[in-house]
Order: structure tokens, then sequence, then C-alpha cells
């Protein structure tokens, strides 16, 4: 057999055991972001839109290349020293405090490299290596103490809290953190996690978050930025700018919108027009553009990648797994919900991004990732007789 029949057997091997429905739901989505990006970058001239697609271009090539090779390792080898991934994830993140670090924004969020392509956001490649270490987590208490007794709740929402605290300390991004709650509370419940546990947990955040407000403990700009949810005409044009030009983008698109590249705020350079276009509101330009069948189209493509990995979650061969799977799909939802919550004026702004779609590089790869660490838990399905058996 000749080197290149080698290679052609090993990518059909290959090819065999990825999840190809998966890879084809995020390729979609990836090509829908980029025509998105395209017309929100156009605004900027002919160069800068060029120079954002080919960065998420290129970010999407290096996603698939990460997709195959995670669809074809098993995570439980990795996590025999687990403590090496828990340092990994810290250290990482405290890179941002080093002269590699750059604030935008107010955040201190992203690492530039010379020479490198594309700046890093560490809280997003970390994700991975949090989820699946604490699935590993999670997973043990669920096998060994059923999820029972105050140790079950402390230890994984003390790594999850670290870790909250930890970017926030480090780069003042509390959106970013907080994902990192949401896929510890899908988990927990996922593996089993007493219903009371998440009242107490809710009650006393709601209840601490009050006593901080009514003795002016939180920054100014959270508390307005919750303000305004409930008060749409409080400051429209201060905290709540941003997003009452999004729901004017959006009512302005009707069902079929004015057209790609014809965006009336979309394709305006005055600093007045809608904010974040590429990015943090990119729903907005679609829903300006493509109107609300467009829109529908990105939660349809949404849905449809939360659904495969829910899927996965019933063959998965063990709770890890199962649990890796919840994670990432808790990710995705929330990360969805969030960032078009902003959009329609129901949620805070707290600098999400729209999963697939909206323009960075780091969320991108890391998208496509995780989604390959999900397609490998379904490549290592339980036999048809067991996976009956749990049904």
């Amino acid at each position: 057999m000749s080197n290149f029949d080698r290679l052609i057997r090993s990518a059909r091997e290959i090819l065999k055991k990825t999840d190809l429905v998966l890879l084809g739901l995020c390729l979609l989505a990836t090509a829908y972001g980029l025509i998105l990006i395209a017309s929100a970058s156009n605004f900027l001239g002919q160069r800068e839109m060029l120079k954002r697609l080919i960065t998420q271009g290129a970010g999407a090539a290096i996603g698939v290349v990460a997709y195959f090779i995670f669809s074809q390792i098993d995570m439980e080898h990795f996590l025999e020293k687990w403590w090496l991934f828990l340092i990994f994830d810290l250290a990482f993140i405290a890179l941002l405090r080093t002269p590699l670090g750059v604030d935008r924004n107010g955040n201190r969020a992203w690492l530039h490299i010379p020479h490198f392509p594309m700046d890093i956001q560490p809280a997003e490649i970390v994700k991975l290596t949090f989820t699946v270490l604490l699935a590993r987590q999670i997973a043990w208490f669920r096998e060994n103490r059923a999820m029972r007794g105050l140790s079950s709740l402390f230890w994984p929402a003390a790594h999850a809290g670290l870790m909250f605290v930890w970017i926030f300390k480090i780069s003042s991004d509390a959106g970013s953190g907080l994902v990192y709650l949401m896929i510890y509370a899908g988990m927990a419940l996922a593996a089993g996690l007493a219903w009371y546990w998440f009242a107490l947990g809710i009650g006393g955040m709601t209840l601490g978050i009050g006593v901080l407000v009514v003795f002016e403990k939180l920054p100014s700009y959270w508390v307005n930025r919750f303000h305004v949810i409930f008060d749409h005409s409080y400051d429209p044009s201060g905290v709540g700018w941003q997003q009452t030009r999004g729901m004017l983008a959006l009512g302005s698109g009707g069902l079929f919108g004015q057209g790609l590249f014809q965006g009336i705020q979309t394709q305006s350079p005055a600093s007045e027009s809608l904010p974040y276009r590429n990015t943090d509101f990119i729903f907005c330009a679609c829903g300006e553009e493509l109107g609300m069948i467009g829109c529908l189209l990105i939660i349809v493509i949404e849905f449809l990648i939360i659904y495969r990995c829910l899927r996965t979650v019933r063959v998965a061969k063990s709770s890890a797994d199962a649990l890796i799977c919840v994670g990432f799909a808790t990710m995705l939802i929330f990360q969805t919900v969030e960032n078009i919550g902003m959009c329609l004026f129901v949620m805070p702004v707290i600098g999400l991004t729209l999963p697939f779609f909206s323009y960075g590089g780091s969320s991108i790869v890391t998208l496509f990732a995780a989604m390959g660490i999900v397609s490998g838990v379904r490549n290592r399905t339980l036999p048809e007789w067991l996976r009956v058996s749990r049904q």
C-alpha cells in the first residue's frame, strides 16, 4: 500500500469517527456569520472589511482543524493529572497582567502577540479545559456521593466561583466569567443536584445583590445596566444608548429587511449609528438588513447546534462525557439567549457575542474545538444494547 493510499484510508477513518452533521451546522453558521460580518464591517472601508473577513476565516479554518483533532481524542485520558489543567487555566488568564495584555472598552481581556495575525482572548480558550475538568469533577461526585451533601455542592461551585473571581479580578470582564457560572449550573442540574440548592443559591444571590445595591457597594454602571432594562426611558443617550440604537435597527428591518449592504444604520459611518455591529450587536445588523426572516434563521441554526450537542448526551459512554456535552450546550444556550436578549432590550449588556456569528478569532476557534470534543463523545458512544437500556 502506497503512502497516498494510507493517507486516504486514514482520512476516511477520521471522517467515519467525526460527527459530520454537527460540523456541517457549525460551517453553515460560520458562513452565514461571514456574510453578516462583511456587511456589518463595510462602513469601515474595503480594507478593514477584508481584514476582518480574513481573520474570521483563518480562525474558522484553524477551528475546523481543531474540530477534527478533538474528535479523535478521549479527553478523560488527559485528566489523570487534573491539577495541571487547573494551573494552566489560572496561569493563562494571568498572562493578561503581563505586557502582552491589552485594554479594550474597559476590559483587559486580550493578549496581543507581535506578528501573530489575531489577538487571543484567554477566557475563551480556557472554557475548553474548564468545562472538561469540571465535568470530571462533578461526575466523580455523582458516582461516589450521588450529588448529596455539602461537598457535592461546594467543591464544583468553588471551582466555578474561583474562575469567575479570577477572570473578573484579572480582566474586569464579568460577562465572560458569568459564562463559567452558567456552565456549572447546567452541569450540576443535569447531574441531579437537588433543586432546593438552586433555590437557596438564587435566593442568596438575590438577597446579596439587593444588600449591595442598598448600601451602594456595586459599581454604578452595573446597577444602571439593569435599571435600563426595566425602564427603557432611563438615560437613553447614556447607558441605554447601545440597546436603543439596536432596537431601532431591528424595528426598521421589518419582515425581509432593507437588504444586505443596504441597512441605514449598519452602513452608516456616523458615530451615533449602531455600535459594535460586527460583534455584540450583529443580530441587530442582521435584523435591519435581512429582517425577521434573517434573524429567525440565526435562531434555528443555533438551536440545531445545541440540539445536536444534547442528543449526544444520551449516547455518551460515561457521566463525564455526558456532562461535557451538557456544559458546552449550556455555554451556547446562555451566550445565545443573553446576546439576543441584549439586542431585544430584555437582557443587560455584558459583552457576550453571538456564537459562530459575531466577529472574533479566539471565539470561533474555541467554538469549533468545543464542538469537536462533543463529536469525540459521539465517536465513543455506548453499544446499542446499553443505549436502549439507558432510555
